[in-house]
């Protein structure tokens, strides 16, 4: 391994090496030009970079592999990046050598000469021959490949050759090619110790369950590192046609909701209220509220709920690969939530006593609130007791919101396996209650009403305060009408929730956790912003 401990004064701009390309590798020098502070001031303006937070100490090159096709060489390389915080993290980057003077300005890593011949070192992703091998590579994929760069394929990926190939989008914490306008390759720029959870939950909801309302599996790339453990660098999926997001959906169907109060004169102090986490039909649903928020924002919500309980029933429906049969509460599970949890919270309180100067109004308020109230929040999160709960634990999405949810039509397509951003891959795939998943989508729901007032207050005529009345109304609707098709489908398929109180309990819970995290999210980077999370947790530790 190569440890950068000084910096690269052996060679000096510009760098010329005698070795071929395939062998660049293996020079020391190469290596020591390569990890100073040429990568480092590459790496810190990627969007994909996560470190933007702390403080770079050096680059070490943990595992490089070739990534080819006949005499096409590209080099994978698995870079471990040190923090001054004594942490680290782990990325891949695969690079290409191009002589081109006029190819990839932005994106160059190095000038280099390679047996004296002028070039660049680039982020290999830019180049189309290095995409088109890759693509080649997982078509041709052979079953049970044993080499250290594993392809893999489904029995879907077949009969088709490379056509084109083009960059996603603004993605932030991977980069995303999408082929022959067919499919999208995802390459995991953060990398873990294991199989990444988008490659596992993506192929087992695919393949082994045909679930149908998420991208269908096509293939992958994995690679053995010198501990012998598999690590997930790509994921192959069907791309599916769609009309955006779930998040951008909700926040055109609220805006309507909102300029309905002045365009439908709507008292908001008279609209009738719901029992908090209780279970409607649309028909239960009063005429005043379908009248206020429309039918169709109900009958979506409906369909929603009814994807994600199918997602959850396949999930908890497997009796043979205990990486994915349902688990019961225990003891051990007990320990592991309240260590998290308490470390979580112990953090965010750090963080909101050093930001209410950053607060005003209703925010400095809710956060006086949870400062006063916080030996009560704790003592919530102590208050797990495994032994009276009776349903059962599975895996689940881990990070499931409006944004993870693609609209197609009148459905709804389910993506983005990966778990939450600040979890250990170890913790991203302990089995979990389902409910949890149904929590973090209720903090989305949440977010996607605060965000339209905020979005867009000044064109309405209410008052902030009034419109964050309606739209806590609106919310415990938008939860009962879930809930009431959720629960009744997991149920006719016999998938152990708990009953009705530990439901409750559960949804509670996996509530008041969600909103902690996001305040340590909100207080940091739009403290504007806080008041939801704050708002959220308000609700919770008072009902």
């Amino acid at each position: 391994m190569a440890k950068k401990s000084e910096k690269a004064t052996a060679l000096q701009p510009p760098y010329n090496f005698n070795n071929k390309w395939e062998e660049l590798l293996e020079n020391q020098e190469f290596i020591k030009v390569f990890l100073s502070d040429v990568l480092e001031d590459y790496i810190i303006k990627q969007r994909w970079y996560g470190g933007k937070a702390s403080k770079l100490k050096y680059i070490e090159l943990a595992e490089y592999f070739r990534l080819q096709q006949h005499d096409e060489v590209y080099y994978g390389l698995i870079l471990e990046v040190n923090f001054v915080e004594a942490f680290y993290q782990h990325y891949f980057l695969p690079i290409a050598f191009v002589s081109d003077e006029d190819f990839a300005k932005d994106d160059r890593i190095l000038p280099i000469s390679i047996q004296n011949q002028e070039g660049f070192i680039i982020d290999a992703i830019n180049l189309e021959a290095f995409r088109k091998v890759v693509f080649e590579r997982i078509l041709t994929a052979v079953p049970n490949d044993k080499t250290r760069v594993r392809y893999q394929k489904s029995e879907l990926f077949k009969d088709c050759i490379y056509e084109s190939s083009r960059f996603m989008g603004m993605e932030q914490s991977n980069t995303s090619i999408i082929y022959n306008d067919k499919y999208v390759l995802k390459f995991f720029r953060r990398i873990y110790a294991d199989r990444n959870p988008d490659y596992e939950m993506s192929r087992f909801l695919s393949e082994k369950k045909e679930y149908k309302n998420t991208p269908a599996y096509f293939g992958s790339i994995q690679i053995k590192d010198s501990d012998n453990t598999n690590i997930t660098i790509a994921l192959m999926q069907e791309m599916v046609e769609n009309q955006g997001d779930a998040w951008d959906y909700m926040l055109k169907e609220l805006h309507q909701v909102f300029s309905n109060l002045d365009y439908k004169n709507i008292d908001i102090s008279g609209l009738p209220k719901t029992e908090d986490f209780g279970r409607l039909e649309i028909k239960d649903v009063p005429p005043e509220i379908i009248d206020w928020a429309g039918l169709n924002l109900f009958v979506k919500v409906q369909t929603l709920a009814k994807r994600t309980a199918e997602m959850h029933i396949a999930l908890g429906s497997e009796f043979e690969d205990t990486a994915f049969t349902p688990a019961h509460f225990n003891g051990d599970y007990e320990v592991w939530l309240k260590n998290r949890l308490l470390y979580q919270f112990q953090n965010r309180l750090n963080t909101i006593e050093n930001s209410l100067h950053k607060l005003d109004g209703l925010a400095l308020d809710l956060a006086n609130e949870f400062l006063d109230k916080k030996n009560s929040i704790r003592k919530q999160f102590v208050n797990f007791d495994w032994t009276k709960l009776k349903g059962e634990r599975i895996r689940v999405h881990g990070d499931y919101h409006l944004g993870q949810v693609l609209v197609k039509d009148d459905d709804f397509y389910i993506l983005d396996f990966e778990g939450e951003p600040e979890s250990t891959i170890r913790d991203r795939k302990v089995k979990q209650p389902p409910l949890k998943d149904i929590a973090g989508l209720f903090r989305s729901f949440h977010y996607a009403i605060y965000a339209t007032i905020f979005n867009n207050l000044d064109l309405y005529k209410h008052s902030q305060e009034e419109l964050f009345e309606a739209g806590e109304v609106l919310y415990q609707y938008l939860k009962s009408a879930f809930l009431g098709t959720y629960v009744l489908k997991v149920q006719e398929a016999n998938l152990n929730i708990g009953y009705h109180q530990e439901r409750i309990f559960l949804l509670k819970y996996s509530l008041l956790e969600k909103a902690v995290y996001e305040l340590g999210y909100e207080l940091n980077s739009r403290p504007r912003w806080a008041v939801i999370p704050l708002k959220g947790i308000s609700n919770i530790i008072n009902n």
